[in-house]
């Protein structure tokens, strides 16, 4: 009787610390209910053997382990090869798998409901979000996170991000509030995605809110013209510029009624803390960079030695002899 305890006991041992099936580690998800129901998911996700040995293995282990009525229910990452000394630690003390979903910076209200509805791991569904209203951030949820509440929380996290920011703007800045720090960071963030050039771009359109100019933004009219639902999908035109909207800023003096996207932390920033400098004018010179300029005859030789560059390279740009004012 005791060689056959003792053999039985060595088997179980066996079954218990050797390697396990699972060729690659693997997220899992563990259901309410019980045993046999966790039993079943780990033989169907390959992790434990599908064997009545294992099984019986398995249970046992829970008893003699103390791990019986600890198992929680929960998606959670097992490792290649698991054993099944090592499934059970998993159950007992593994944290639930996040998942990650990144909204970059200068995504639309659409461009964003669209990747939140289409994470496979998010429930529920978000009709309507209010532009520039979350923070660019990634951020990690667990399996079946409704959308609605992770819509929430990235809500809150702008939140917090502009009201600190905004508490510690310059505080010689002409605007007079958090929301116009939201609207003129979209704008920045839309013309540039070259870092060190925020501050300075932010300055020209200080520059011109305080002397009554147009902002004369291009991304303010593309935004007028699709409403952040589609990409533009070609130039802008002169009769582009001349539409009748708020947010066409070649038309209207002031900041957009919106944001036009949303603005990261470096856009904020830049806003609060803008360049020095009596800079009016800006252009883009082809490489991602732009050419600055505090007059307007300045600012047309940029617009003329650029215009001459891109004939010689055979790129045009409709709005290169759009006027400016």
């Amino acid at each position: 009787m005791m060689l056959v305890a003792g053999t039985t006991a060595g088997i179980g041992w066996w079954r218990y610390t050797m390697p396990g099936p699972l060729l690659e580690s693997r997220a899992i998800v563990i259901p309410h209910g019980g045993y046999a129901s966790t039993v079943a998911v780990l033989q169907q996700a390959d992790a434990l053997r599908s064997t009545q040995l294992d099984r019986t293995v398995f249970l046992a282990a829970l008893r003699l382990t103390r791990h019986d009525g600890q198992i929680h229910a929960a998606e959670l990452a097992f490792p290649a090869h698991a054993s099944i000394r090592t499934l059970l630690d998993v159950l007992r003390h593994g944290k639930p798998v996040l998942h990650p979903l990144t909204i970059p910076e200068g995504l639309t209200a659409s461009q964003i409901l669209t990747i939140v509805n289409a994470a496979p791991f998010l429930t529920g569904h978000v009709e309507a979000l209010e532009e520039g209203t979350v923070l660019p951030e990634t951020y990690r949820s667990l399996r079946e996170t409704d959308r609605t509440a992770l819509i929430a929380r990235m809500q809150q996290a702008m939140q917090r991000e502009v009201e600190r920011v905004w508490q510690g703007r310059d505080t010689a800045l002409i605007l007079t509030t958090p929301q116009q720090l939201v609207i003129l960071a979209s704008v920045v963030e839309k013309e540039t995605g070259v870092a060190s050039e925020r501050p300075r771009i932010a300055r020209v359109f200080l520059n011109r809110l305080a002397r009554g100019m147009k902002l004369q933004s291009d991304p303010t009219t593309i935004y007028a013209l699709t409403k952040g639902v589609t990409p533009l999908g070609r130039p802008l035109t002169h009769a582009d510029l001349a539409v009748a909207s708020p947010y066409n800023t070649y038309v209207s003096t002031g900041l957009p009624p919106t944001p036009i996207c949303v603005p990261g932390t470096a856009a904020l920033e830049a806003v609060a803390h803008p360049a020095t400098g009596d800079d009016l004018y800006f252009v883009a010179s082809g490489n991602g960079e732009h050419r600055f300029a505090v007059s307007l005859d300045d600012h047309n030789r940029n617009v003329r030695a650029l215009r001459t560059l891109r004939g010689t390279n055979g790129e045009r740009h409709p709005t290169d002899q759009k006027p400016a004012q």
